[in-house]
């Protein structure tokens, strides 16, 4: 090719694409995406079809900014009323349909990875009323929005190249609806932890998040195993604490570093005969192994139920960082097994 040639072909390149994306910042952002996505295996024609057209959805980024931030603080609301909200006649009422309806499948799942049944049916049961509603937002367009603002760009920017993972995997575009932040399906998994953890439950061959109730619990279980989930312990009990009960004691002065206010409200962890030996009294049923660590919470402060969390409560907090959440889905999982 000649000289001459060669600049005109040049010139012809830079009135198209390029300089689409040096007038674009989001485009010319994509630009970089593609580039890293093809890096990671997706295939170029993939991100091509996905990305063309794509526009900045501004009311995610809002959204994303609006979110409270990490702080440390003494100042604490009460579970009482999230529990009444969260923990409802109607919630257990579906959750005792489901549970029944998908007993034998959920019986098998327990003894493959010793999540207890009425677990399984509690997250779902949070995150989308049953999959009553999972959201409609685009999740390619709210992870491609969310990455090019910034604040997060580390966490959406790799959700997104998930997303476009699993559309080249053969997940419609269609079918990735979900929250403005980019969960989706039945237990709203983030892209990155479908590809990890979903799983088949009914023999079709796909993980059907969406539409398939086995396939939905299996994943979910498949989650909890994969965060440690420990086969034969509670989530925690509720307790009664003595008047007099020393605090100070058993205070925990670590700062995690993962979620601080969330474990600011926990103890430092004992066994439970360390616990009954401090006058700690169960409301129902029997005391865990002595040998199970725990530590104390008092949600809605001295003198009302306070609970001892195991292991398995932090399995929760995994799926979501909230004291609040964690307590309620093992509330509404033993409601539900009732």
């Amino acid at each position: 090719m000649s000289f001459t040639k060669s600049v005109l072909v040049a010139a012809a390149l830079a009135v198209t694409t390029p300089a689409v994306a040096q007038d674009d910042p989001f485009q010319s952002y994509l630009a970089g995406v593609r580039a890293r996505a093809v890096a990671q295996g997706v295939a170029g024609a993939t991100v091509d079809r996905e990305f063309a057209g794509l526009t900045l959805n501004p009311r995610v980024v809002e959204l994303d900014r609006g979110q409270p931030g990490n702080v440390l603080s003494t100042s604490f609301s009460p579970f009482a009323p999230y529990r009444v909200q969260h923990v409802d006649a109607a919630r257990i009422g579906r959750g005792r349909s489901v549970y029944q309806a998908q007993r034998p499948r959920l019986t098998a799942i327990e003894a493959q990875t010793g999540v207890p049944e009425s677990i399984m049916v509690a997250i779902w049961g949070h995150e989308t009323n049953y999959g009553a509603y999972t959201g409609n937002f685009d999740l390619v367009r709210s992870l491609a929005s969310l990455a090019f603002d910034g604040r997060r760009r580390s966490l959406f920017e790799g959700e997104l190249i998930a997303a476009l993972t699993m559309i080249d995997r053969g997940t419609p575009r269609s079918q990735l609806k979900g929250s403005w932040a980019g969960a989706t399906g039945n237990p709203q998994f983030l892209p990155s932890i479908y590809l990890r953890v979903a799983r088949d439950g009914d023999g079709d061959g796909r993980a059907d998040i969406w539409n398939s109730q086995p396939d939905t619990l299996a994943s979910i279980a498949n989650y909890f195993t994969d965060a440690g989930w420990r086969r034969g312990q509670p989530w925690g009990v509720a307790v009664s604490v003595p008047a007099g009960f020393d605090r100070a004691a058993i205070r925990n002065t670590l700062v995690s570093p993962r979620c601080p206010r969330v474990f600011q409200r926990h103890s430092g962890w004992r066994s439970m005969a360390e616990w009954r030996a401090l006058g700690l009294v169960p409301q129902g049923g029997v005391w865990p192994a002595d040998s199970v660590q725990a530590t104390l919470m008092e949600p809605d402060g001295e003198g009302a139920t306070a609970y001892l969390l195991t292991g398995n409560y932090r399995v929760i907090l995994d799926y979501n960082c909230s004291n609040f959440y964690a307590l309620s889905v093992g509330l509404l999982a033993d409601a539900i097994a009732g």
